[in-house]
């Protein structure tokens, strides 16, 4: 099962990484500055990452590909990796569905 990880950034800023259950990051979100803000955006991935049409499919200028995924809004709300081809960003984006959901949350902010 995947899991969410809410770290800080150097400038204070709260951001998540999802990673699969082998502890890869799929999706990275923005900067928040607050923790419930940041714990706001994991709930909106947990409910739109079920929706096919809330994932926006790009190409880098290198090439490679990459996706976001919006919220309700039309809000980023998490940005993957890049990927070498359209279908490792597809297994990306299967992967988000699939971990995103029943995702545990740990809070490396407390530690």
């Amino acid at each position: 099962m995947g899991k969410f990880v809410i770290s800080k950034r150097t400038n204070g800023d709260f951001q998540f990484n999802l990673k699969a259950a082998n502890g890869q990051v799929i999706l990275t979100s923005q900067g928040y500055s607050t923790k419930p803000s940041c714990e706001n955006g994991i709930s909106s991935v947990k409910t739109n990452s079920q929706e096919d049409s809330k994932f926006e499919r790009n190409t880098a200028k290198d090439g490679r590909c990459y996706f976001n995924l919006k919220a309700g809004n039309g809000q980023i709300v998490g940005t993957s990796q890049m990927y070498e081809s359209d279908n490792g960003m597809e297994n990306g984006i299967e992967s988000v569905k699939n971990n995103a959901p029943n995702a545990s949350v740990e809070d490396e902010t407390n530690m």
